[in-house]
């Protein structure tokens, strides 16, 4: 097997350091570089990994804003793994270096925007030799190998959605609306607000992609979808701008609609949509709302309280979850697939993207991912083989289908 050298790009990061855990036991990888503008954090991060693998791990400082030095890092390493968020700020330069630098490509992108305009490097990417895999952690990545597994069961495919928890579990029965705002951290170590809170507040402002009559349209997100689905999973998710339905329109071609949808209590969803407002009216900024959700402010409670009693909450809907509805054998059908044994996987939103992305690498750096372009995870990724390692680096997690 070729042995490679590996760039973990934005590594001393929360879920940097867990794809890089899971890279440095792969078969073929004999070098890791944790790279980051933080050299001290890089640092400390590399001299954990290395107590704790044989593979040579070092630190190296790569601010990806510096043009020169990235494709010099790049340059020196066969594959990338790219943690550096948020990916509709520096997701598409990224990409870019790396195709100019020849390197074979992986991340994490979970914003639509830039997604698209990734995908629109493919040409390059194929005339370079360069295979780039996108988007492939929890959601997007473990979501669209749900949405492929889905959409086999049947025969032709009307709608597919994909689904992630917020702080979501199947409420008591009467129990009223619960008015308090999400219950993930979202903050990073160094009690800065993270990326992925800054991320997630570009994807419920302004309007985000989806698909209807087969058609990309543009909507504004928090739409409710109620959703009745095989096993008596039965409520409703709220959409969210994701890359799922860009890429599954293109690889499964849906007739009827795609969509991203949060699993979240009814209070949560009341509370992100008056924080969408202020968004939409500039009296908040990505930055300043993703602050608010960790200390929310009296008003904006008290605005949430009252649209609450408004909203459905998700019922039995599994946490994590894609659905495809359409016809089986001639009969309108639906089609499930959801991990099951995945709750400890799934409250921690490092592991729940690094491992995946760990896992996925291994794909790239094999030649199982191939031919060279850019491709989404449902597209590239052996979705069989990457159930069989996420179990076994996740013991109990598995996939469950119902029809």
């Amino acid at each position: 097997m070729t042995t490679m050298k590996v760039l973990a790009l934005g590594g001393a990061g929360a879920t940097g350091r867990v794809a890089a855990r899971v890279a440095a036991g792969l078969p073929g990888v004999h070098e890791l570089v944790i790279a980051d503008r933080d050299l001290p954090a890089a640092r400390r991060a590399a001299a954990a990994l290395a107590a704790a693998t044989v593979v040579p791990v070092r630190a190296q400082r790569v601010d990806v804003t510096d043009p020169a030095g990235l494709h010099a890092a790049l340059g020196a390493a066969d594959a990338v793994l790219n943690t550096v968020g948020p990916y509709y700020r520096f997701g598409l330069d990224v990409l870019r270096a790396a195709i100019r630098a020849r390197t074979d490509y992986l991340d994490i992108c979970d914003d639509w925007e830039p997604t698209v305009a990734m995908l629109e490097l493919d040409g390059e990417a194929r005339a370079a030799g360069v295979r780039a895999v996108i988007g492939m952690g929890a959601s997007p990545g473990v979501s669209n190998l749900l949405a492929a597994r889905a959409a086999a069961r049947l025969d032709t495919l009307t709608d597919v959605y994909t689904a992630w928890p917020v702080d979501a579990g199947p409420r008591p029965g009467g129990s009223p609306p619960d008015t308090s705002p999400p219950e993930p951290s979202l903050r990073d170590a160094n009690g800065a607000v993270s990326a992925a809170a800054v991320h997630w507040m570009q994807q419920i402002s302004g309007t985000v992609a989806a698909v209807e009559d087969g058609r990309i349209v543009r909507r504004p997100p928090l739409r409710p979808v109620t959703l009745d689905l095989p096993g008596g999973h039965r409520g409703t998710a709220y959409t969210v701008g994701h890359p799922e339905p860009v890429t599954l329109h293109r690889s499964l071609r849906p007739t009827g609609e795609a969509a991203n949808l949060m699993v979240v209590r009814a209070g949560t969803a009341a509370y992100l949509d008056v924080l969408r407002a202020d968004l939409d009216a500039g009296r908040l900024s990505n930055e300043t709302a993703a602050a608010d959700l960790d200390g929310p402010t009296l008003r904006r409670v008290l605005r949430a309280a009252g649209r609450a009693p408004r909203l459905r909450g998700p019922g039995t809907l599994p946490p994590f979850f894609a659905a495809a509805t359409g016809t089986r054998d001639g009969r309108p059908a639906a089609a499930l697939a959801r991990l099951t044994g995945a709750d400890g996987l799934l409250a921690d939103m490092a592991e729940a993207t690094g491992v995946p992305a760990g896992l996925a690498l291994a794909q790239l750096l094999d030649g199982t991912v191939g031919p060279a372009g850019v491709h989404p995870p449902e597209a590239a990724v052996d979705a069989e083989r990457f159930f069989r390692d996420l179990a076994r680096e996740c013991p109990g997690v598995e996939v469950v289908e119902e029809l």
